[in-house]
């Protein structure tokens, strides 16, 4: 990573000798005075208040209350916040591999750990808003925008000419076209859904299966048409894919309109709760499955519901060469050992189905790999935990049960679901949950009425889901939710996929895996406060959420009184304030005392752009 000078407009540097006369002088004068600086504080080396460093924004007071006393004057409050460099249009702060360079770590290539998260320190942080790129437009509305994105927000057509003869995707004038192909299904991805439905013999050849089969995980998913086509099925998947060398891939996804995000099966458990999805897909994904005793497999076993299936297209699968066969020969064995079973295969595709139950597992003889994972391991931690090559068993409850108990869709999503007792909370506390959100997002839309045009929102994102209220209040809309458990309440996000919704875990004191640009609205339900206990930066928060947030998009933030206060002097630097509103929301059982709800906008504004 360069100096600030390299993210922010160039300067030019000051003699080198004057400089360290300054800086001398100045800690002269500090330590003179008797002062010093807090971890997190900047010295007030600019008059707008905004500090054009890598580093992190400025820090509060421990006490809050002492920051408000005279916000109007507060020298912290920053007038104006830079602008980055345009090379960093694409920021991924902690998926920057220039800073695994920078900071001389050593990853090992072999699995992936590049790929993997690696954030800045909190003295490395970019504090300046990424700019878009030059000619960016607002995005192409849904439904329109799963066949077609502008060209000048995602400048990239590599895939384009390298993936020409799979139909991912073809440039034509302005914008890029989507025609539905990928590696494994040049005719489109709806035909190959019909065929995998057909293989597993559900009626009338609708993969959903009346219902039952609603979440699934597409591992190497290219530019998600896997999943764009399985949404009119009412299933959604979770199209994952690392920022690899077929460039922008999850970007075009995003753009689109498709859940999906970053993310790698490398040495870390991927960020979801065990038994989250009924089908996990590999099409053509280029994932070694054998390497360190099949614990990637083991991954998909930990994510898989009982009796989940594994849908693989890949040449092992169907190749008659030496290669291919041994590839075959040795997965085959592996899952077996795994106790899997082939439930089909025909032409380049192969189905795996999970087992239903941990009979098979006490049948194997002992000794027999990969074993058992022992009674301690918790299934459900996936936050910064190391892959373990080893089954995880079922409970007696669902072993007995042979499944997961949960409801079809669509009435799994209000259902209270058999894993509620697993955190603590009554069903009726579910469905008190439930209601509270259902009214709480009618109010928000209502006061969100004059400004939303049809189809102006697709990408939404709760930053603190609970248990999925405000995703499932918005399930009449043509939107779909990334809700997001923040890691102080993991637990919570297994309830969230219980009710069909997808979600992942993440730490707000970190930046988030995705581009810049790629969601239309955030809610923020309490997000901030809790951070601020933890001694995190609200500013840096802001700057990240301004990061992902798209031109036009809004945001919702609902938190104390004082928070919200706050918060409201950042939106004019942040340039959130192309429309604005504070209200006081009616009391419910889940208010925070002086709760308020500030609702905002963010601008669509260039390089050039003044304010």
């Amino acid at each position: 990573m360069k100096q600030k000078t390299e993210l922010v407009r160039t300067r030019k540097k000051p003699f080198k000798y004057v400089l360290i006369g300054l800086i001398i002088s100045l800690g002269l004068v500090c330590l003179y005075n008797g002062s010093s600086l807090a971890p997190g504080l900047r010295a007030d080396v600019s008059d707008d208040g905004a500090d054009p460093v890598i580093g992190g924004f400025v820090r509060k007071p421990d006490d809050l209350d002492d920051l408000f006393e005279d916000q109007e004057h507060n020298p912290d409050i920053p007038k104006n916040i830079p602008v980055c460099d345009m090379k960093y249009s694409e920021l991924i702060p902690c998926l920057d591999r220039n800073l695994i360079y920078q900071l001389k770590l050593k990853p090992n290539l072999t699995l992936m750990e590049h790929y993997e998260r690696h954030c800045p320190p909190p003295e490395r942080r970019y504090n300046c808003l990424i700019p878009p790129p030059n000619g960016y437009k607002i995005p192409v509305r849904w439904p329109a925008s799963r066949d077609e994105v502008w060209k000048a927000n995602i400048p990239h057509t590599h895939l384009a000419s390298e993936k020409s003869d799979q139909n991912w995707m073809v440039v034509v004038g302005d914008k890029i076209k989507f025609p539905g192909g990928g590696t494994h299904f040049h005719d489109g991805a709806d035909k190959y859904i019909s065929a995998i439905a057909g293989m597993l013999k559900f009626p009338g050849e609708k993969l959903n299966n009346g219902g039952n089969i609603r979440n699934v995980l597409d591992v190497g998913c290219g530019v998600a048409s896997f999943g764009a086509y399985l949404l009119p099925l009412n299933i959604i998947a979770m199209s994952l894919a690392p920022n690899d060398v077929h460039e922008n891939q999850i970007q075009f996804a995003l753009e689109r309109g498709i859940p999906s995000t970053l993310g790698v099966l490398g040495t870390k458990r991927l960020p979801y709760p065990s038994r989250s999805f009924e089908l996990a897909h590999c099409s053509r994904c280029r994932i070694d499955w054998l390497q360190r005793d099949g614990i990637l497999l083991l991954e998909l076993d930990r994510l898989l519901r009982p009796g989940g299936y594994f849908v693989y297209s890949s040449p092992e699968a169907y190749a008659h060469d030496a290669e291919n066969r041994r590839i075959w020969n040795a997965m085959y064995d592996l899952l077996r050992r795994m106790c899997w079973r082939v439930v089909s295969r025909r032409d380049q595709t192969v189905i795996w189905a999970k087992s239903l139950s941990n009979s098979c597992y006490l049948k194997r003889a002992p000794g027999t790999h990969p074993p058992l994972c022992s009674s301690d391991d918790d299934p459900d931690a996936n936050w910064n935990v190391v892959m373990k090559a080893c089954i995880t068993p079922y409970s007696a409850k669902v072993h007995r049960e042979k499944g997961s108990g949960l409801e079809p869709w669509p009435k799994r999503l209000t259902a209270a679901t058999p894993r509620l007792d697993e955190i603590g909370t009554s069903p009726k506390e579910f469905q008190e949950d439930t209601s509270i959100w259902y009214d709480r997002v009618s109010e928000y839309w209502k006061q969100m009425k004059s400004v939303i045009h049809k189809n102006s929102i697709r990408n939404v994102m709760d930053m603190n889901s609970n248990l999925g209220g405000f995703s499932a209040a918005l399930k009449d809309k043509d939107v779909w939710v990334m809700n997001v458990a923040p890691v102080n309440a993991s637990s919570r996000l297994k309830i969230i996929y219980d009710r069909g919704l997808i979600g992942t875990v993440h730490d707000w004191c970190e930046s988030f895996s995705t581009y810049p640009r790629t969601y239309d609205l955030l809610h923020a339900w309490k997000v901030f406060s809790e951070i601020e206990d933890r001694g995190c930066s609200i500013e840096d928060l802001l700057i990240e959420m301004d990061r992902i947030l798209r031109p036009d998009g809004f945001v919702i933030v609902r938190d104390k009184a004082l928070v919200i206060n706050y918060i409201r002097k950042f939106l004019t630097a942040l340039r959130w304030d192309g429309w604005l509103l504070e209200v006081e929301p009616k009391t419910d059982s889940l208010s925070l005392s002086e709760e308020r709800v500030l609702f905002a906008r963010k601008k669509l504004w260039d390089e050039a752009t003044t304010i």
